[in-house]
């Protein structure tokens, strides 16, 4: 059992593990910053080169990563900046010049709490599609509005058909200009469960916060741009015993080290997966941030 099958969806956290390595990476180029007041970190990674995307085992593209302590906590000003600093990269993301016609999409399963995030988040979007259809959009009392629809394309297991499948229909059919896929996601941290967003232009794959990997959601099987945005609910068992036990033997060498941990760690641990107790509320909170965040770059856009 190789410590790599450790793993994280966070592009952030597998540039961390080759900078613990002394790895370099061409072609990945890392931009950091830090408010101070809000207490939110923002790290870009962009993987430019092929070379780095085989490195990276992630297509090229940008990954923005922002990181709140607290954001798992029930401070609606404190969700609300973090909002505002979703919004503003999604728009650097998806720049308009026009009126946008967006899909959401709410990946997961809503009956499973750690992967009901992006069924939450569309809940609680302003979807203005079908109102713009059916009287134009002065009966939204502006001069112009995006159309905002929203997907929740459910699993498998309920559906019997491939996410990619169901999207590509809609796609299809609705021809939005860019589609918006929301996913939970699993993390190399346990520091980072619920208090991080990923945001990237590279598209998503359904069920990889649970390791469950279905076909991905990206331009190049959509035909349209695809944002990615997630948060990390769930972390891999086999994470948290690597991290207690690695505490424990600090006195071995790295090689000894690893060599220990790789005997140690049981191979059924791979299988597990670990969320905080407080899950329920902690999603439902942060659905509500993402779906506000969204909002407000669809408003101002």
């Amino acid at each position: 059992m190789a410590l790599g099958r450790i793993r994280t969806d966070l592009a952030l956290e597998t540039k961390e593990k080759f900078e613990e390595d002394n790895v370099e990476i061409r072609g990945v180029i890392i931009e950091e910053d830090y408010n101070e007041e809000k207490d939110i970190r923002t790290t870009t990674v962009k993987i430019e080169t092929e070379n780095g995307a085989k490195a990276m085992g992630r297509p090229q593209g940008v990954y923005i990563t922002l990181e709140a302590p607290n954001m798992s906590v029930p401070d609606e000003d404190y969700h609300r900046e973090i909002s505002k600093e979703l919004a503003k990269h999604i728009k650097k993301l998806v720049p308009v010049e026009k009126e946008l016609t967006a899909l959401v999409v709410g990946l997961g399963n809503r009956d499973v709490t750690p992967d009901a995030l992006g069924p939450d988040v569309v809940s609680n979007l302003h979807i203005t599609r079908h109102v713009i259809q059916e009287y134009g959009v002065q009966s939204m009392g502006k001069e112009y509005a995006n159309s905002i629809s929203g997907l929740v394309p459910g699993v498998m297991a309920q559906t019997g058909m491939e996410t990619l499948e169901i999207i590509r229909g809609v796609v299809d059919e609705t021809k939005p200009d860019v589609v918006f896929a929301v996913d939970a996601l699993a993390a190399r941290s346990t520091k980072r469960l619920n208090r991080t967003i990923q945001i990237t232009d590279t598209g998503i794959n359904p069920g990889s916060g649970v390791g469950n990997h279905r076909n991905g959601l990206s331009e190049e099987t959509l035909g349209v741009k695809v944002i990615g945005i997630g948060v990390p609910t769930v972390v891999d068992a086999a994470t948290i015993v690597q991290d207690s036990m690695a505490h424990l033997l600090d006195t071995l060498e790295e090689s000894e080290k690893k060599e220990f941990l790789e005997e140690m760690i049981s191979p059924s641990l791979h299988s597990m997966f670990v969320t905080p107790k407080d899950v329920d509320e902690t999603v439902k909170r942060l659905s509500y941030t993402i779906s506000v965040g969204l909002n407000m770059a669809f408003e101002q856009a």
